[in-house]
């Protein structure tokens, strides 16, 4: 087996663990904790905040380090709008190869709906199955490139929704029923109701994260 390095050990957690809390938005990073928390030196740490920095999920400043620069509005319907392209897209493919993972869709579905009755929700598990949700529906679509083009924008992706769902009560069952119409829609055949579905489900996550 191969040894994942420290930088890629850093670069990992900072991804998937710390850019993805929407309460770092508009913080600066600590190097040391960092370096601590994750087990490694300050140098590793270091190189993987300047590939964040060149993916533009952290900005360096002078004199003060890494900071995490909050989501700005344009971002946010950018990113939206590249979902919505992406998934509508994936949901044409699959209808036309007959290749709809419902299975998974369901099953990812059905994990978000088991997190919701056993209250207190974690909001970042849930949101993790979300993003499983819409990544099968990419993947089964097979083109490779869309689907580490679509996997790339985990990070805002998982950012976004958390905070999201704190934007108004009971927006993880909301969340749920928009997922049930998707899978409906995909079940039945119908290309355009599965678009009007996806694309109805990420504008309503889009106005709730503007409107705050």
């Amino acid at each position: 087996m191969q040894q994942v390095s420290g930088r890629e050990r850093a670069y990992r957690h900072l991804r998937e663990t710390v850019l993805v809390d929407p309460a770092v938005q508009g913080t600066f990073l600590n190097e040391v904790d960092l370096a601590q928390d994750i087990g490694v030196s300050r140098t590793p740490v270091r190189e993987a905040l300047l590939l964040l920095v060149a993916e533009g999920l952290v900005e360096m400043v002078p004199k003060r380090g890494a900071y995490v620069p909050p989501l700005s509005g344009r971002q946010i319907r950018e990113l939206m709008e590249l979902r919505t392209l992406l998934e509508q897209h994936a949901a044409s493919v699959t209808l036309a190869q007959r290749s709809v993972p419902l299975e998974a869709m369901r099953a990812a579905l059905a994990e978000q709906e088991h997190l919701l009755a056993a209250e207190p929700c974690d909001p970042h598990v849930f949101i993790e199955w979300d993003r499983k949700f819409h990544q099968s529906l990419v993947d089964a679509a097979g083109n490779e490139l869309i689907a580490r083009t679509y996997a790339g924008l985990r990070t805002r992706q998982v950012r976004v929704g958390v905070a999201a769902l704190f934007r108004t009560t009971d927006r993880q069952r909301a969340v749920c029923v928009e997922h049930g119409r998707i899978v409906d829609a995909l079940q039945s055949g119908d290309e355009a109701a599965a678009h009007a579905a996806i694309s109805d489900h990420l504008r309503i996550t889009q106005r709730l994260f503007l409107e705050a």
